[in-house]
């Protein structure tokens, strides 16, 4: 798999900040029959339409769930930062994420739309035309915890009549997640975890109530900025002064980000930087929320406790 033209975990933050104005208020989902009113994770009323030949996606982490769901031949567009994901097709038109070409989509006329409150956020009802035009538009917010990522999966699964594929994508995320909580609820003695999502000067990362807060706590691991919540803009003499035993990255905007961090001023006494114990995550599966967060939790899992979870 291509790794994104850009940071897409800033993407997540970036959301997470602006709220969900683009989908409305969230709601538990509920699927109804086919060309019958339901309600997507946002809490809007969408008909879903009784045969889908043809999807538009604006989000990745959507995108890689339509395509784990047996549906990529069906996309007729999607967004910038979907571009060198698996699955999909390469002779397509490419959206802008934020501000998609509303009248390419009117041209297209999917009989889905998938997007998540990454598009358009600052207006109310910014694909009300398409709505009008008989598309489906179904918004799925970013999620922030591994529950909400798989209702997320069991509602684009329902959409698209695959209920029982998507039941196997979450029944093998949760054995797969299983696997690893085992083991680190056995860790006693556990490591402390710096993970970094944007580099210096303007480094980023986060607290409670994001996934991979989550993920972290799931190998017996400690975040050691989990005192705070959600996304954070962070200090250097914070992280400095936590002194973690390691450090994760998934920077992919820079050559070579283990050595950035391990070149940083002052950063030569940190425990992590001593020890070698730099590494990094995979950004597509670390910063998308669907299925695929598990091949993150398997490669920190194995980065920070090798003893434990190497092969």
């Amino acid at each position: 798999m291509k790794k994104l033209n850009k940071p897409v975990v800033m993407l997540a933050a970036w959301a997470l900040v602006f709220g969900l104005a683009a989908c409305g208020n969230a709601a538990e989902p509920e699927v109804g029959q086919a060309d019958h009113p339901t309600v997507d994770p946002s809490g809007a009323e969408i008909i879903i339409p009784d045969r889908i030949d043809s999807i538009a996606v604006l989000a990745p982490s959507l995108t890689e769930m339509v395509t784990a769901l047996g549906h990529g031949n069906q996309i007729v567009a999607y967004d910038t930062y979907s571009v060198g994901l698996e699955g999909i097709p390469d002779d397509v038109p490419v959206l802008d994420t934020g501000s998609p070409d509303m009248e390419q989509l009117l041209a297209l006329t999917p009989d889905v739309l998938f997007v998540s409150n990454l598009s358009l956020y600052d207006q109310e009802s910014p694909y009300q035309q398409l709505i009008d035009n008989g598309v489906c538009v179904v918004c799925v917010p970013t999620s922030d915890s591994i529950a909400d990522i798989q209702s997320d999966i069991a509602f684009v699964a329902a959409v698209l009549g695959e209920t029982e594929q998507g039941e196997k994508l979450i029944e093998d995320m949760q054995a797969a997640i299983d696997r690893i909580a085992k083991i680190g609820a056995t860790i006693t003695e556990k490591k402390t975890v710096y993970f970094e999502i944007s580099a210096a000067p303007y480094m980023y990362s986060f607290g409670t109530d994001v996934f991979l807060n989550e993920l972290i706590e799931l190998i017996g691991a400690e975040n050691i900025l989990a005192d705070q919540s959600g996304w954070l803009s962070v200090g250097e003499e914070s992280v400095v002064a936590a002194n973690p035993d390691v450090i994760l990255t998934n920077v992919n905007y820079i050559d070579n980000p283990v050595q950035e961090i391990k070149d940083r001023s002052g950063w030569d006494a940190l425990t992590a930087v001593q020890d070698g114990a730099v590494y990094c995550i995979d950004n597509n599966a670390s910063s998308l929320p669907n299925q695929n967060v598990v091949k993150a939790l398997k490669q920190m899992a194995e980065a920070v406790y090798p003893e434990y979870y190497g092969e």
